[in-house]
């Protein structure tokens, strides 16, 4: 392999020829070959974005030639438009802040505003990756702020699939309304729902976790940009702060303001922990609703059977003809993983020290990671799942007349204790609770049939 020799502040390095990262980041790829997985996309587009806002605004302020600085955001463009993301080769695992994730940008963006400039890579004139590249930003500030961008950008997606999730729910709702199921709770016989009902509860769950997502993501708004190394902005423009913030929220489109508090900013990872935790919650939610799913659906002739979800795939290397609901298997094991991903995230953010958290890195590869997961399991359940649901009414009616507990509706006219041995007689004789109460003559037949009307018991009343 052809090489170049460049230099840094420890000496010579040998460089890929072909390559647009410099010496640093060859560092990193020999001191980091941990995992072989390397920045997240949506990170790597919000960290061109806010090199492209930080030159601009210095540029903006006269200290960034406007050749140098035209070189500069034409590279971070070529970027946002999906090139050169080969160039972007540390990995997730590596130095403490994102130090090496850093360099390599600006080293990547400078060989390539040079080369525009009609410059070799390597020679660093007259873009520089620490003093033209990086000027009035650390590591410090630019990690977290890269870490928002990415995460708005993804959580808006998120949001938009979680809506669509919402609105086929709903849907099933009032395709299913009118017919009525056997409640079950402690997965033991219980009193009559009706399937809109249950979907109801799905559709609204999900509604709500929208909400709490967006209002969790709301907390990124504000960046730490111009904070520098330790919040005090040393080298940079006294107006840097407000510019950089107002031409970031021009180039992304997003509600991005100043921080309130810069130290603050880059000392707590507090609004990554909130998103995340927003997450893990939407997670819990869709595995209870997977979980759901799996178990009305189980069978087909060995269990409930209620639920009949769309055919995807074979589902069983011996078992011909055996179909599994894997659509909802899959959104179970996304969910699991945005839980470890969560824990992960809690043990980085508290791991800050002082003005810093050196931790950053781990929460930019796994917040970004829980909400590309999330959006992709969410659609694909959603149109594979959800859309096509089918329920055997006839089937559901049935399980609903034979359950026991709708003598929980005569406990106005009979009393707790007394349909308790209704009950107790049912199980001994294999009846059921319609025969007993006829037998026993303890209501009369068109009181009975008023009392016991399926639909009535799902809706609110006292049946005497």
């Amino acid at each position: 392999m052809d090489y170049r020799i460049e230099k840094d502040s420890l000496g010579e390095v040998k460089v890929p020829a072909y390559a647009y990262w410099g010496a640093q980041t060859q560092r990193a790829i020999e001191n980091f070959p941990i995992s072989g997985m390397m920045a997240d996309p949506a990170f790597i587009w919000a960290s061109a974005q806010v090199k492209k806002a930080a030159c601009l605004t210095n540029q903006d302020l006269g200290l960034i030639p406007g050749d140098q600085a035209k070189a500069i955001m034409a590279a971070c463009d070529e970027i946002i438009a999906g090139k050169l993301h080969d160039q972007f080769v540390v990995d997730i695992f590596q130095a403490g802040a994102g130090t090496s994730h850093n360099m390599n940008f600006n080293e990547v963006i400078a060989n390539r505003a040079n080369e525009l400039l009609g410059n070799p890579k390597g020679a660093y004139r007259p873009v520089h990756p620490n003093d033209t590249v990086n000027m009035a930003q650390s590591t410090n500030d630019f990690i977290p702020t890269a870490i928002r961008i990415a995460c708005l950008q993804l959580s808006h997606g998120l949001t938009e699939k979680l809506e669509s999730l919402r609105s086929s729910l709903a849907r099933k709702l009032e395709e299913f309304d009118n017919v009525i199921k056997a409640g079950r709770t402690h997965l033991q016989d219980a009193v009559p729902i009706r399937f809109g009902q249950e979907f109801s509860g799905y559709a609204e769950s999900i509604s709500r976790h929208g909400g709490w997502i967006k209002a969790a993501a709301y907390e990124l708004t504000e960046i730490g940009l111009g904070g520098s190394a330790v919040g005090t902005g040393l080298n940079c423009h006294p107006d840097y702060r407000v510019n950089v913030a107002a031409n970031l929220a021009k180039l992304t489109g997003m509600e991005i303001k100043p921080a309130r508090d810069y130290f603050e900013a880059m000392q707590s990872m507090a609004a990554f922990v909130g998103l995340s935790a927003s997450l893990s919650n939407l997670a819990q939610d869709l595995s209870r609703i997977a979980n759901d799913f799996r178990l009305m659906a189980s069978g087909p002739k060995t269990g409930l059977a209620e639920l009949l979800l769309p055919v995807r795939q074979p589902g069983s290397s011996i078992m011909p003809g055996k179909v599994n609901p894997v659509m909802a298997e899959m959104l179970n094991m996304v969910c699991f993983s945005v839980f470890g991903n969560h824990e992960a995230i809690l043990w980085a953010a508290q791991a800050g020290q002082l003005e810093l958290n050196v931790m950053m890195p781990l929460i930019a590869y796994k917040l970004p990671d829980s909400l590309t997961i999330l959006t992709n399991a969410v659609d694909a359940f959603t149109r594979f799942c959800v859309d096509g649901l089918k329920i055997d009414a006839e089937k559901c009616r049935r399980y609903a007349e034979s359950s026991v507990a709708v003598v929980t509706a005569l406990n106005p006219t009979l009393g707790y204790m007394k349909a308790a041995e209704v009950v107790k007689r049912s199980y001994a004789e294999n009846k059921s609770v319609r025969q007993i109460l006829l037998e026993e003559k303890l209501v009369a037949r068109e009181k009975l049939d008023e009392i016991l009307d399926l639909a009535k018991l799902t809706e609110p009343g006292i049946h005497k």
